[in-house]
């Protein structure tokens, strides 16, 4: 199956808002990724199988609040009790999953075609998303994640990185658009480039 960006007709490459005279380290980036495997797994609550016990592409599920485990291809973020959202560059990760987890004691839900994922990348990356969301971004630190609302907007937050602020945007697809309009609304102020 082909996928389709839910971007794909919205964003446009280039340099906006307040850009002139500024260096390109000083604008945020902004860019869709959509290649991404993105799989919802949930833990039944009358399963007594061991978290512990789970691997996947060598990273172990924790239930940590808002703890995020990582690799170089895979982020397995705690989205709630018993319940995780893994996005990876592998592919093939599925099959494992559904091989791995047995599905008397697992969900496990293919959303990659369901969501939209925005990122954002710059020194200004958290004033931004104080201009629509609740959270107080003082307390986000690399590797944590949240959910929350942006404008209205229910999204999950995964900060990857701190210097410069890398900050990924889960939201449903069909909220995609509105989701990258209010996103680069609120950056016109700092100015920033669509890659």
């Amino acid at each position: 199956m082909t996928s389709i960006s839910p971007l794909n007709n919205v964003i446009k490459k280039g340099l906006f808002g307040n850009h002139e005279g500024k260096k390109d380290d000083d604008l945020i980036k902004i860019n869709e990724l959509n290649s991404l495997l993105i799989v919802q797994i949930v833990q039944y609550k009358n399963s007594t199988f061991q978290i512990t016990n789970v691997n996947i592409d060598g990273l172990n599920l924790t239930d940590e609040a808002l703890k995020v485990k990582f690799n170089n291809d895979t982020r397995i973020l705690w989205c709630g009790p018993k319940n995780w959202l893994v996005a990876s560059n592998k592919k093939n990760l599925l099959e494992s999953l559904k091989r791995m987890l047995n599905e008397n004691d697992f969900a496990i839900t293919d959303l990659s075609h369901s969501r939209t994922v925005i990122q954002l990348e710059g020194k200004n990356s958290k004033e931004v998303l104080k201009k629509g969301c609740p959270y107080n971004f003082n307390e986000l630190k690399k590797d944590i994640c949240i959910n929350s609302v942006f404008n209205g907007i229910t999204i999950t937050i995964d900060m990857t990185e701190e210097n410069p602020e890398k900050i990924r945007l889960y939201a449903l697809r069909s909220f995609g658009e509105s989701l990258y309009h209010s996103v680069t609304d609120s950056t016109l102020e700092f100015g920033y480039k669509v890659l």
